[in-house]
């Protein structure tokens, strides 16, 4: 699905975006995450999102993607994709944290195991970024390990430790 969606056409930092998309899968993999996590982690970037804009697959198709994937697996693309990173990354550690889905603009409150899986979602994603671009990591990595930093809380400690090898 990724390959027809021209995953493997896209140019992204490492190569292409279905060779980025392969390691965040397995780097969550390396880190202990459940099945539904990793597979997501593959293909966080069907809908696009709020650093990405290219879209794999339009939203009004969600249900093609449930299918390839499964329904928990799906809720969580969705979940990454409609992130609005401005309104939702400060207080994600928060237990009221207030979440902004950027495709409709409602405010979520989103449970603790949640925000868990999006930060480490997030950390896997921005982290093989900048394991494989020295320029991205010089240009971002000072603010990426503050935000996971501050994100600690919410990090297992395979995905912390990963921070600090590459970012410090």
């Amino acid at each position: 699905m990724l390959r027809a969606a021209g995953a493997a056409d896209l140019e992204h930092p490492g190569g292409t975006l279905l060779a980025h998309l392969d390691r965040v899968g397995a780097l969550l993999t390396t880190w202990g995450a459940r099945p539904a996590l990793a597979t997501a982690g593959l293909c966080h970037a069907f809908y696009g999102t709020d650093g990405f804009a290219v879209a794999l697959l339009p939203l009004e198709r969600r249900e093609e993607l449930v299918q390839a994937i499964g329904e928990e697996a799906e809720a969580t693309v969705y979940f990454y994709a409609s992130c609005d990173r401005k309104a939702s990354y400060r207080h994600l550690t928060d237990d009221d944290a207030e979440f902004t889905d950027r495709f409709t603009g409602e405010r979520l409150r989103p449970a603790l195991r949640q925000r868990q899986e999006f930060a480490e979602l997030t950390a896997a994603n921005e982290l093989d970024i900048a394991s494989v671009s020295p320029r991205m990591r010089a240009q971002h990595g000072a603010a990426l390990l503050e935000l996971f930093t501050r994100w600690r809380p919410l990090l297992s400690d395979p995905a912390w430790a990963h921070c600090r090898a590459v970012l410090a």
